[in-house]
Formats: C-alpha cells, structure tokens, sequence
C-alpha cells in the first residue's frame, strides 16, 4: 500500500462541523466544536488512520 502525507488541522474539522450542524439544525458552541474536532483527531489516531506528528516551530 501506498502511503501519502496528509496534514490534519483540527481548526478545519471544527469549521467543517458547525457548517454540518447548522445544516441539521444544532448551533454548537466555540468549546463544543474545539472538543469534536479533538475527538474526530483522537479517533483518527487510535484507528491508525493517520499518524500524530508534533511540528518543530
């Protein structure tokens, strides 16, 4: 299998699920966005869909 670098941005997940929420309805918090994305991510992680890497600042 072929392995290709994707870069994961939880601000991008939080943006992409208060546009599908309000969608449905639901109007989250700024804090309840920022925990789903982390949640999203962690989940990610753990079914080793993508790998955590720390970036050197």
């Amino acid at each position: 299998m072929r392995e290709i670098e994707v870069f994961i941005d939880t601000e991008e997940i939080a943006d992409f699920f208060f546009q599908e929420l309000l969608k449905r309805g639901y109007v989250p918090s700024e804090e309840e966005l920022e925990e789903l994305a982390d949640i999203t991510f962690e989940y990610l992680v753990e079914k080793c869909i993508i790998d955590e890497e720390i970036e050197d600042l």
